[in-house]
């Protein structure tokens, strides 16, 4: 026997506006039942888990220890000037010369994420 993982619980402040800019990260809405005030929200997410946001009253301290990982449609560096455009900060680059890497970004909370090479960027560097 074993577990079904149902959802990726993320704590945060304002559960619904982080809702929002994670649904604008995926493309995918929110649940249908959500609106601001929310002390817990949901992007659904087309398959796999949904991603379940907790409102909690202390604020993020330290390095996440489990963190999502994103691989674009389209470049790594095209997502990363995206998600910057919406909200998301800078964090770290470990981007290599040869095209390989990932960048590390943060959502409006603090809480970090990675942006992968997508398969176009894969191609091309493993020619």
């Amino acid at each position: 026997m074993f577990s079904v993982l149902q959802n990726v619980a993320i704590d945060c402040a304002d559960a619904y506006e982080l809702a929002r800019f994670w649904s604008r990260v995926t493309g995918h809405p929110l649940h249908p039942a959500d609106e601001p005030g929310e002390q817990e929200t949901q992007v659904l997410l087309p398959e796999g888990p949904v991603l379940h946001f907790n409102q909690v009253p202390e604020p993020k301290k330290t390095k996440n220890r489990i963190h999502l990982c994103l691989r674009p449609e389209t470049s790594r560096d095209q997502e990363v000037e995206r998600l910057l455009g919406i909200g998301a900060t800078f964090v770290a680059d470990h981007r290599n010369p040869d095209g390989s890497g990932w960048a590390v970004l943060a959502d409006p909370e603090g809480n970090e994420f990675c942006v992968l090479r997508s398969e176009s960027d894969r191609a091309a560097t493993s020619s």
